[in-house]
């Protein structure tokens, strides 16, 4: 008998046989509601559990987890990215180097929490010097996790308030994670793809956003579904890259060029490994910054943050 599960993953590269039914879970049937802004699933996932099966941003489920929400993440990494060009800045600006921020005004796109935020403040901090203490983070919006309290230095945009225009304005020194169409705005860190290619090849800094969680009650009452639902996802991803090695698309999006120039950096034949132990490095920084920049409360095994059966699977 096959177990229908509600799903939510936004259709790219990777998960698309999986969600087309090409690849299905032995034993399962993933059946996926098209959520138009991704990020509105994750609230409903966090808040609502609302989905069986759910792509969720890596920092929003480990806090998640530490405010008791109950599901468990499978070593499946959908989304990933560079973020050397995620902080934005005026041209004409005071601010030419990241650690000039201190003491700064800096708008946060939505939550503190956000994952592109927190690799953008890791990338400051660790290659650049910025005292991340020193700086006022400013929001645009609320975090996923509603119990979540920011530190001090976070704080509110303001009712009405739009982060570009207020950069524009010299309200705020600079911008992490909003789009801003202008020509008097650039990126903080200049080059930035090629200073995130170098990260990846100097030191292997290949940035993981998004995940796959499962709702406990799922995993509780069919044990089997961890490792179904991991292997599934890995067949789709599999059948994806010998596409993209083979050079059999043929209209290449923005996530297709850069699993390409991955490929290309690094040598590696996979641009999206999933699994701990090839991501080890990676899960290490992220949760290690969680701590730092005061989401995480507490330190945390990272190998605990995913169900027990996938632990040593990589595909």
């Amino acid at each position: 008998m096959t177990e229908h599960l509600t799903a939510v993953s936004r259709t790219q590269g990777n998960n698309r046989a999986l969600k087309e039914e090409t690849v299905v879970p032995v034993g399962f049937r993933l059946a996926f509601e098209e959520v138009p802004v991704l990020v509105d699933g994750f609230r409903r996932m966090v808040r609502e559990l609302a989905y069986d099966v759910s792509e969720m941003a890596l920092t929003t489920y480990l806090t998640a987890r530490e405010y008791g929400v109950r599901f468990t993440a499978l070593p499946v990494f959908l989304v990933r990215g560079f973020h050397h060009g995620a902080v934005l800045v005026r041209r004409d600006g005071p601010i030419t180097e990241p650690a000039q921020l201190a003491g700064r005004r800096v708008g946060v796109n939505r939550g503190y929490t956000v994952t592109t935020g927190v690799w953008a403040r890791a990338i400051m901090a660790t290659e650049y010097g910025l005292d991340l203490d020193r700086v006022t983070w400013v929001l645009s919006g609320d975090e996923h996790v509603a119990a979540y309290t920011p530190p001090r230095n976070v704080v509110p945009a303001g009712s009405g308030k739009k982060l570009g225009q207020m950069l524009l304005d010299g309200e705020i020194d600079a911008v992490i994670g909003a789009a801003i169409d202008s020509p008097d705005v650039v990126p903080l860190i200049r080059d930035p793809v090629a200073a995130a290619t170098a990260a990846l090849r100097d030191h292997g800094l290949y940035p993981i956003n998004h995940l796959v969680v499962v709702k406990d009650e799922v995993l509780e009452r069919h044990p089997e579904a961890a490792t179904a639902i991991f292997e599934a996802f890995a067949e789709s991803k599999r059948r994806y890259v010998a596409k993209l090695r083979s050079g059999a698309i043929t209209t290449p999006d923005a996530a297709d060029r850069l699993h390409a120039q991955v490929m290309q950096a690094t040598g590696w034949s996979d641009p999206l490994p999933y699994g701990i132990e090839p991501n080890r490095h990676v899960l290490d920084m992220l949760v290690s910054q969680a701590r730092r920049q005061h989401i995480l409360r507490t330190a945390v095994g990272f190998d605990s943050l995913f169900a027990p059966s996938v632990r040593q699977l990589v595909g």
